[in-house]
């Protein structure tokens, strides 16, 4: 009797072990998972859209904030309320996906940017942190008649090849708006301190001869401005970039119609949340 009570204790002090140290694992969520969590546990859109078209990079979600690969973690919503230049100055993780990209929307309401509200924390440690990082990934990619320095991170650079082909198969008066294009340049946005999407080698910027800027457009307007839309790129080449995860300037209400940037996460998010 006496060793089958001593038996049983061991178990029992075993049994509460396990429960502690149960009760003690992080609530780490694989978002791969995301659509089979219950509904007590809430993933934003934004996690699952970028776990989704990010998968090398982005492995959970856990305590609001978004687990990396290398197992750093970058805070989804910082919880502070932001005016719209604040947002694209001092982004978080949930600040880019605000704007749904509107794939309906020709002529963009007031401060309509979808996709320029960028989280520089999160996209340097996809594309590189420095001019250097981000060279060693970059790649050539045939162009027309060029051959353009593109990312292979993400799959860039074959989107990018797969929008060339397509674009190679419209009719020729399309093709005067393909030459004359430029990708990389590691630089920082006129009039701000934030890197260009062209800093990351995932941006492509089309014939200038045939592109309108906001700022060109209006001289001497700030970010806060009402200003005048205009637009001169065809929605034929606009939705060929979008159907390879490439979102166009062209739909901004600051607009660049020239830029088109490879943003699969904010396509996938918009389509999700639809």
């Amino acid at each position: 009797m006496k060793c089958q009570r001593l038996l049983i204790i061991a178990v029992s002090s075993l049994c509460s072990m396990n429960a502690c140290s149960q009760t003690q694992e992080p609530n780490v969520i694989s978002i791969e998972k995301a659509d089979s969590i219950p509904s007590a546990v809430e993933i934003p859109s934004g996690a699952k859209a970028l776990s989704a078209t990010y998968p090398d990079f982005i492995k959970g979600y856990s305590d609001g904030s978004l687990t990396l690969s290398n197992g750093e973690k970058i805070i989804y919503d910082d919880k502070t309320q932001k005016s719209f230049v604040e947002q694209m100055d001092n982004a978080d993780i949930e600040d880019m996906f605000t704007q749904p990209y509107d794939t309906s929307v020709w002529t963009p309401s007031r401060n309509y940017d979808p996709g320029r509200i960028r989280n520089e924390e999160l996209l340097k440690f996809m594309y590189g942190k420095t001019s250097q990082e981000v060279s060693r990934n970059l790649v050539k990619v045939k162009w027309f008649n060029q051959q353009l320095p593109f990312t292979k991170v993400n799959g860039a650079a074959d989107s990018l090849r797969a929008v060339e082909k397509e674009l190679a198969s419209l009719p020729e008066k399309y093709h005067k708006y393909f030459y004359q294009s430029s990708t990389y340049n590691w630089r920082k946005v006129r009039g701000s301190d934030r890197l260009s999407a062209h800093s990351y080698g995932m941006t492509i910027d089309i014939c200038t001869k045939y592109s309108d800027f906001w700022r060109w457009k209006n001289p001497g307007k700030e970010e806060t401005d009402e200003i005048t839309y205009v637009n001169r790129i065809p929605k034929e080449i606009i939705r060929i970039f979008e159907k390879h995860g490439f979102i166009s300037g062209a739909r901004w209400y600051h607009y660049d119609t020239m830029h088109f940037e490879f943003r699969p996460d904010l396509i996938h998010y918009s389509r999700k949340t639809k």
